[in-house]
């Protein structure tokens, strides 16, 4: 598969995720899972490959409300590289609170799919609602990009 097919598969996977109720340190596919876990999920799922599985827990729920140390930013950091354009399939970070705490794909920017607390995983026009102003930073996993 060639990157363009592993975008589309990144999409594809994410989707399937849709409604799936947010539950904090959970990956259980149409029951519950976070917005690290979704992450993790659907890019082990469409292109392993590229991205082993990671388990990242423990973590707090407010972890990021307390402490400025950039634990969700680290993981990001370990398996891609960080750009300025986003394409589907990369990541979109946001800062709530102190730090880095919250992850999205891209579908087509601004529109994201994430797991959003209280509600489930979702598109969001991340120019709007509670994503608007907090825009941190754009990631690929496809590392050998120039």
């Amino acid at each position: 598969m060639n990157e363009s097919e592993q975008r589309i598969e990144v999409i594809k996977e994410a989707e399937t995720w849709l409604r799936t109720k947010y539950h904090h340190e959970a990956f259980v596919k149409g029951a519950g899972v976070d917005c690290a876990f979704l992450l993790i999920c659907v890019y082990h799922k469409a292109i392993p490959s590229i991205i082993p599985w990671i388990d990242p827990r423990p973590y707090a729920m407010d972890w990021h409300l307390h402490q400025s140390e950039e634990k969700y930013l680290g993981w990001i950091k370990k398996y891609c590289k960080q750009v300025s354009n986003p394409q589907p399939g990369d990541i979109a970070l946001f800062r709530f609170g102190r730090c880095v705490s919250h992850g999205a794909i891209v579908k087509e920017w601004p529109l994201v799919i994430h797991a959003i607390m209280p509600r489930a995983v979702e598109y969001s026009d991340a120019s709007h609602g509670e994503l608007k102003g907090r825009l941190h930073s754009f990631w690929t996993p496809w590392r050998d990009i120039p």
